[in-house]
């Protein structure tokens, strides 16, 4: 490809834009428990809003159905720019495939960067089994809505600021059982 032709590629829009950077990690490896731990990543805008509404990771479940209400709570998971209080929250609406995350700081407005690191530290939550199987049937990546803490608040206010995975990949997490099963019945 010549260099006149690349130019009209990147003048028509035709060259694709790097994708939003992976801010958080959801680790699902321990029954019942979701960890999610920042990454590092840079925000990809800049968000404020109340501490009280917090972030979604959009598109967590398969089922709207799940309520996830944290029984034990260790950690220190916040904005890079505000200081964590150790008691996050998770929430989910009724009507939402969204994971809330909410009540982090001790700041009342909370917010990120553009180009910045978003997230610091790591938080543990204990769920229920209902919610730990919804959890490990949803999907294994999506984006993180700032200033959101339902799916009816994306289109509004909230800002797309980077994405989310899950780490190891719950599938991967069953091969591995698998083989575990496999590798002690030939011992025998």
């Amino acid at each position: 490809m010549n260099l006149n032709v690349l130019a009209v590629v990147a003048a028509t829009g035709l060259v694709s834009v790097a994708s939003a950077e992976v801010l958080l990690s959801v680790d699902l490896s321990v029954v019942d428990t979701i960890t999610i731990t920042a990454t590092g990543g840079l925000s990809s805008a800049d968000a404020s809003g109340s501490n009280f509404t917090g972030y979604l990771l959009a598109d967590f479940f398969t089922d709207a159905a799940a309520t996830p209400a944290d029984t034990s709570v260790s950690g220190d998971l916040s904005t890079a720019a505000n200081a964590s209080d150790g008691s996050a929250d998770l929430f989910s609406g009724s009507t939402s495939f969204g994971l809330n995350v909410w009540s982090f700081s001790t700041d009342g407005t909370v917010g990120v960067t553009a180009g910045a690191v978003a997230f610091v530290g790591s938080t543990t939550w204990t769920v229920d089994a209902f919610d730990y199987a919804d959890m490990l049937a949803g999907n294994t990546s999506g984006d993180i809505y700032f200033g959101a803490d339902t799916d009816d608040d994306i289109g509004g206010a909230a800002v797309l600021i980077g994405t989310w995975n899950v780490v190891p990949a719950p599938s991967s997490l069953a091969l591995i059982g698998l083989g575990g099963l496999v590798a002690g019945r030939r011992r025998r």
